[in-house]
């Protein structure tokens, strides 16, 4: 009896290329998160260029070149007007924190829940970590020369994808069968129009959360309210998580100031919040697309413990486009449930539309 072993070896290799395919990718997921990143600045560029060759009726061309010069006057006016400023308050605001730290912890000496407070967690000495990592000058500056370097592939990558995005959409495509072709030609369309829709409401919403806080701290007399406003503008692009990381500076320098002025800053970032959650969001979702509240808590908490700080800053980006993908290829192409299945994705098709 001959025994034919051709589909059983076929079946095998398969596996052990797809075993290997699977282990390479996890190796440089940092890479593809990398990746991402361009993808998210290349949707700003092109936005960006498709709204201003629709006014100026520029080519695509001519009108991305405009994008990204527009870009770099305004990044280097404001590093112009406000980087001196922004630069002299960081520097008050890292002699402060120190003092401040002290402060507090002298105060929760005189309790006995305070005190328990500070053996959990005595190794957060701030002054010993600043200190500690000042001292450290060469992890210093390989740390920043490999961000920079980050960077500047991000930048790179973004602009070739900007240029053409249509070619590297549709080498994705050419990679899957031909009858899923269409589907999934639509599935990232639409993640990318999703991706823009979520952009332009996360910079209104950084850019609310930055000028109310600046001006709340500027009225209650707290030093470095420009750097910290501008902390709790970039802190809102991960939200939940940065709004918290944000106030804690500023609770440490107000504290140095007095019980009264630490409620006072606290009570000001709660109300920021609120406005920006009840007013400005509501606002914004009419037009552009927002990520439920429980999805995007446990995406942050599912992205920063596979991925670590990288996924943290990613999260609601990558959140909104696997929210897109999963309904289009899998609950519609595959289950083949209705086109308003997903209360996110069905929003951003009605816009799209």
């Amino acid at each position: 009896m001959r025994l034919d072993i051709g589909p059983y070896a076929y079946r095998l290799l398969v596996a052990f290329l797809f075993a290997g395919f699977s282990l390479f990718l996890l190796r440089i997921v940092d890479v593809l998160l990398l990746a991402f990143a361009a993808v998210l600045l290349a949707v700003l560029l092109r936005g960006l260029a498709d709204w201003i060759g629709q006014r100026l009726h520029l080519s695509t061309g001519w009108a991305l070149a405009l994008a990204i010069l527009i870009l770099l006057v305004a990044i280097g006016g404001s590093v112009w007007l406000f980087g001196r400023e922004v630069s002299t308050q960081v520097d008050q605001l890292a002699r402060i924190l120190p003092d401040a730290w002290d402060k507090v912890r002298g105060r929760l000496q005189d309790y006995a829940w305070g005190r328990g407070l500070l053996r959990q967690i005595q190794d957060l000495d701030i002054r010993t970590l600043s200190e500690g990592v000042v001292s450290n000058v060469t992890s210093v500056v390989m740390t920043t020369l490999g961000a920079l370097g980050n960077v500047l592939l991000v930048v790179a990558g973004s602009v070739y994808l900007a240029v053409q995005p249509r070619l590297y959409r549709d080498g994705v495509v050419a990679l899957v069968p031909r009858d899923a072709e269409l589907r999934t030609r639509e599935a990232l369309d639409g993640a990318g129009h999703a991706l823009g829709q979520w952009l332009k409401g996360q910079v209104i919403a950084m850019a609310t959360i930055g000028i109310l806080t600046t001006l709340g701290l500027w009225l209650l007399g707290v030093p470095s309210a420009l750097a910290l406003g501008l902390l709790a503008g970039l802190a809102e692009f991960v939200p939940l998580l940065g709004p918290i990381a944000s106030a804690i500076p500023a609770l440490l320098v107000a504290s140095s100031l007095g019980l009264g002025t630490t409620l006072y800053v606290l009570g000001l970032y709660v109300l920021v919040q609120q406005i920006e959650s009840n007013v400005v969001t509501p606002l914004v979702a009419r037009k552009l697309i927002s990520i439920p509240p429980a999805l995007a808590l446990f995406a942050i908490v599912a992205m920063a413990l596979a991925f670590g700080a990288l996924g943290l800053l990613l999260a609601s980006p990558l959140t909104v486009v696997l929210f897109v993908l999963v309904r289009k290829l899998y609950v519609q192409a595959a289950l083949g449930k209705g086109e308003h299945a997903g209360a996110v994705a069905g929003a951003v098709d009605d816009r799209a539309r």
